[in-house]
Order: structure tokens, then sequence, then C-alpha cells
């Protein structure tokens, strides 16, 4: 005999309203700091430090469910691609795409690394059950659910950034000496490697030490490109 709706579905029935109220509030500011800067970057691509020490092993992470502590040395003699993600971002179609780079380059050795932050245009508002719900239903929607892994929310620059982006600023150079407008900036200090919008990116090599970092406004199809160049080195070891 019917009982009424499961309590698992009353919680993702919260979680949906829940998200679309955020949306509702919140739309002015996303959609007016999505602008932010539309110049482009002289480079789109730098090279990192030859003179890095330290790996990415030597840090971790907490996994989006925010239960599993994710050490990253478990990716040893993979290709790490960490990304700062955002859900109502006008990049957010890059989404789809990393699923597509995750897949075609996983049998290369490629991992794509996804986290999501709110300090550029305060683009990422959810809480960490919101995130995944509100990427298959809102932005890009159509069902979509990413590939790869994505960790917890949590900031990228400033005084309480995590400690694998301090590592990993620190050992690339930006592409860019723009930086966006204040406004759509929510940290301090304000330092010169600093990320400066959603969706830049870091490849990181199979011995954990970075290798190049790439801009925002790269095309995935750029990034793609860059990253079989650089894997042509180990066809022929």
């Amino acid at each position: 005999r019917y009982k009424g709706p499961r309590l698992s579905d009353q919680r993702s029935t919260i979680v949906i309203m829940t998200i679309k109220l955020r949306i509702f509030y919140l739309a002015p500011l996303l959609l007016a700091s999505c602008v932010q800067t539309t110049r482009r970057p002289e480079k789109m691509k730098m090279d990192c430090y030859k003179d890095v020490k330290g790996t990415i092993y030597d840090y971790e992470a907490l996994a989006i469910n925010g239960k599993e502590r994710i050490q990253f040395k478990q990716y040893a003699g993979k290709h790490v691609l960490f990304v700062n993600v955002a859900t109502y971002c006008g990049l957010t179609i890059q989404y789809p795409e990393l699923n597509a780079l995750q897949e075609e380059l996983k049998p290369l050795g490629l991992v794509v690394l996804g986290f999501p932050c709110n300090q550029f245009g305060k683009q990422e508002p959810g809480e960490n059950l919101e995130i995944l719900p509100g990427l298959k239903y809102v932005r890009p929607g159509g069902g979509y659910l990413p590939n790869f892994q994505l960790f917890a929310k949590g900031d990228v620059n400033g005084e309480k950034e995590q400690k694998i982006f301090t590592f990993l600023k620190h050992a690339c150079p930006h592409p860019s000496e723009i930086v966006v407008s204040n406004k759509h900036i929510y940290w301090e200090p304000i330092k010169v490697h600093d990320i400066r919008w959603n969706f830049e990116k870091f490849l990181v090599g199979p011995n954990g030490v970075p290798v190049m970092r790439w801009f925002h406004q790269a095309p995935i199809s750029t990034v793609k490109a860059d990253i079989m160049m650089y894997l042509k080195q180990f066809k022929t070891k």
C-alpha cells in the first residue's frame, strides 16, 4: 500500500527547490558577473617553472561527498588536469567538454579533477550536496553528470585557499597579467599568481610535478591540442 514519498525522494525535491530559489535570487548577480572581462590575454598557456620543489603527492583534498579524503599520490604515474569549476558561469559549457576530454584521453593516462569554487562572481553558491543536482538539472542540465572526480567546494585564492592550489600556483606563472574587476572577486590578499576566474587549468605530469597552466578563456580544443603535443614524448619511451 502506498505510504507517501520516500525520504530520499523528499530530500531530492528539497535540494532541487533550494537550487531553484538560489538561482532566482542570485540571477542578477550571476548574469552580471559572467561578463567579467572579454579582453583576451597575449598567451593562453604558460609552462611551469623547471625548479619546482615537491609534488602533488604531498597533498590531499576532501571529495564532494564530504566524507572521503583523497590523497593525490593515488594518481602517481597519471597525467592530472586540475580545474577550478563553477555551476553558474558562462564557462560552465566546458563541463561536457571536460567529460569528452576525460573519455578520449583516459586511455593515455589523463585524469581530470574538478574543484568547485565560489570566489569568482559567486557562481558556485550552493552547498556541496546541491552541486551535482545543479549540474544535472540546471547548468549544463539535460541530465549531465561529470565522469571525473569532483571535490568539496573550497577556496583557490586568498587566506583560506586549499594547499594544493598554493602549490600549483607557485609552480606555474600565470599566462595573463589581466586581473578581473574587484567587484567580481572575493578574496584577500590578491597575488600575482592567483587564479583569475573559473575553469583555469593546471596539467601535472606522471611524476607529480606541474607542467603547464592555461588561462580560463583557453578553449578545451586548445587545451586538448597542448596535452596531445605534450603526451607525444611518452609514446617514444
